[in-house]
């Protein structure tokens, strides 16, 4: 089994390069473990904004069944399976 390899650090901009190894040291972490770290709060980060847009949604859709009758009234009921059996005439006149 081959020992695992270090993360390729290679930045086209050295100012880049040398900006994040700034920030790495004045965290006190490695370049490696800060650039890690950088992406592991983007991607959390990212995924907060669609579990809130998610709840949003979730939240919009609660109110809009909450505002339909839970008991269809007998009226509803007679006219839903009147339209079935509508349906199912034509169905079988196809």
């Amino acid at each position: 089994m081959s020992d695992p390899k270090a993360m390729n650090l290679r930045f086209p901009d050295p100012g880049q390069r040398a900006a994040i190894a700034a920030a790495a040291k004045q965290e006190g972490v490695s370049l490696q473990a800060y650039i890690l770290s950088a992406a592991y709060d983007r991607a959390t980060a990212v995924e907060q904004r669609f579990l809130d847009g998610f709840k949003v949604s979730m939240d919009r859709s609660g109110a809009a069944f909450a505002a339909e009758p839970v008991h269809p009234s007998a009226d509803q009921r007679a006219a839903e399976q009147q339209a079935l059996r509508e349906l199912m005439e034509q169905g079988h006149a196809a």
